[in-house]
């Protein structure tokens, strides 16, 4: 027998190992998950979410669930809660370990007061635009400020002013002493605290200084004792920052990671442009189905599992790049194959009569649940005379290789008989009605005589159906980037056509036990899920995703006919 090769590990796991190998940290590996609740997790923090705590599990290690909410103003219980819910149904759990950076504020205090001791931060009345100017260039060195140089006790005198509310936002900074002209300009005197009147979802109105992201992140680490702080690559050239801090103040230092961040084509992952479509009404919410959220994700009826594997198999690299959307979309078809449920249901309802079928009589036909899974078992779905098929499943002129319904050919009706049309009733040029005859002999499927048919199509009883609302969705965006296209607002590239609300269809009966969130195949259209707006007399599906990719030929044809 040959021997299999061992799955090779990114990056961010060699450099663990290592650690282990070492005992820098005393065999210990705890990560954390730390989102500002300024808004609601989209597919990249997902990357993040399933990296922290899957490198836990992995090393039967810890990972900590914290809010960095150091910004008052744009944060809110609402994104908390969200958080917390997203974190969860993507089937992750940090137990007993859920903190906030605000749970932190008083040691991060005592800390800046002990910077301002060792003569390492100082109190600058500068405003923020002078400060921005005396801050330099990537080719000019910055400036000091004229306030650089104040004693250790008038910088501790004006920190407890700021912290005890004597003054205005914007009115004084603590900045770190650094140096101005240091080549990273993250480490020309950074500002570590800022004045600002604000009500906390947290702290409420204990404080009116609130620290900057980058005092108060490493701190956060070094409290918690995290060994592995994974970060994106946006924070590289933050981190000898977050070393200088933790050097100073002689604490516990953990290592930062970066990796790169998850980019994903025709789609945004700027929280201040999901932000915008939310708020000015381009989308139904932070749950859309069309945004790259995790809410989203969940109402399309993505599931959890999907997006875990398509997290893994894009794997954790050193370079930005973009991934193409059809593969996320491939990852929810592959897992959707083999959980999902099956169903018949007719989006575009045409009327077919069984002339020879008895008048009184129903039958109960045995149907797959899911062929993938024999454990999935088997339902029963009502036949009747009437029915109704999809409209695109009848042609009365069709072209040569058109092998479903047409006047005079015999097809399969799913699970029942073979069906065949004789007559078409029209209402001008509409075809609104099919008269057929089936055969008895074909009860299943399958002749006795052995004749084949070369087409097999879905159908629902019409004295059973229920009516539903399915709402097809598509890509937010008709163009790849469309937050890179310089010199346009990205929502010019909004797609007009990224969902579509058809309010007629029918359903067999079977779906009326699901839930909202529920996943489903309908048999031969695609992936769906009920909706939570659903209500008993009123039955609402999405679309997860089609059957096959059709975005790759449509952008096929377009390159062919340009």
């Amino acid at each position: 027998m040959g021997t299999t090769e061992p799955e090779s590990k990114d990056f961010i796991r060699e450099i663990i190992d290592e650690d282990l190998h070492t005992n820098k940290y005393q065999g210990r590996v705890h990560t954390r998950f730390p989102p500002e609740p300024n808004g609601y997790l989209h597919i990249g923090h997902a990357k993040s979410i399933c990296l922290n705590f899957g490198i836990a599990e992995e090393y039967r290690g810890l990972c900590n669930l914290r809010f960095d909410d150091t910004n008052p103003t744009k944060e809110e219980q609402e994104y908390v809660e969200s958080i917390k819910n997203n974190v969860t149904w993507l089937g992750f759990n940090w137990e007993d370990r859920l903190f906030f950076a605000s749970d932190y504020f008083d040691q991060m205090y005592d800390y800046a007061v002990q910077l301002v001791k060792q003569g390492q931060a100082y109190v600058d009345d500068l405003p923020p635009d002078i400060i921005s100017e005396y801050r330099g260039t990537l080719t000019t060195p910055g400036k000091n400020s004229p306030y650089r140089e104040r004693s250790i006790e008038e910088n501790l005198q004006l920190l407890e002013a700021m912290k005890a509310g004597k003054c205005a936002d914007g009115e004084k900074v603590l900045r770190a002493k650094i140096d101005m002209a240091l080549p990273n300009l993250n480490m020309r005197d950074p500002i570590m605290y800022r004045v600002l009147h604000a009500t906390h979802h947290n702290t409420k109105d204990k404080w009116c200084i609130y620290p900057m992201y980058d005092w108060a992140h490493g701190l956060e680490d070094s409290i918690e004792g995290i060994t592995h702080s994974i970060c994106t690559l946006e924070f590289e050239n933050h981190r000898p920052l977050y070393d200088w801090f933790l050097d100073q103040l002689k604490v516990y230092h953990p290592q930062q990671i970066e990796f790169a961040r998850l980019n994903l084509s025709y789609t945004i992952m700027s929280k201040r442009m999901l932000l915008q479509l939310v708020n000015d009404g381009y989308v139904n919410g932070w749950d859309d189905p069309r945004l790259p959220t995790i809410s989203g994700m969940q109402r399309r009826g993505y599931s959890p599992e999907s997006i875990r594997t398509f997290c893994k198999r894009i794997g954790v690299g050193k370079v930005n790049s973009t991934v193409d959307y059809e593969f996320l979309e491939h990852c929810v078809r592959d897992e959707l194959n083999k959980s999902a449920s099956r169903y018949m249901g007719v989006l575009n309802p045409l009327k077919v009569i069984i002339t020879n079928y008895p008048d009184d009589q129903e039958e109960q036909l045995e149907a797959i649940n899911n062929p993938e899974n024999p454990s999935a078992g088997t339902r029963m779905i009502p036949f009747s005379k009437e029915l109704y098929i999809e409209h695109d499943d009848f042609m009365e002129d069709p072209p040569k290789k058109f092998f479903r319904l047409t006047p005079g050919r015999e097809v399969r009706f799913r699970y029942s008989y073979f069906i065949t049309c004789e007559k078409v009733i029209k209402n001008g040029a509409d075809i609104v009605e099919l008269h057929c005859t089936y055969d008895p002999d074909t009860k299943g499927g399958y002749a006795p005589d052995g004749r084949k048919v070369k087409s097999t199509i879905h159908w629902v009883s019409a004295p059973h159906a229920i009516d539903a609302e399915v709402h097809l969705y598509d890509r937010l965006f008709n163009i790849p980037d469309p937050a890179g296209k310089k010199g346009h607002d990205f929502k010019e590239f909004l797609n007009e056509q990224s969902l579509e609300i058809l309010k007629n269809c029918k359903v067999e009966p079977t779906i009326q036990t699901l839930k909202p969130f529920n996943r489903f195949q309908f048999e031969r259209l695609g992936y769906f899920c009920i909706d939570p707006d659903t209500k008993p007399k009123h039955l609402v599906i999405n679309r997860t995703v089609t059957l096959r990719d059709t975005w790759a030929k449509i952008i096929q044809q377009e390159k062919q006919s340009a």
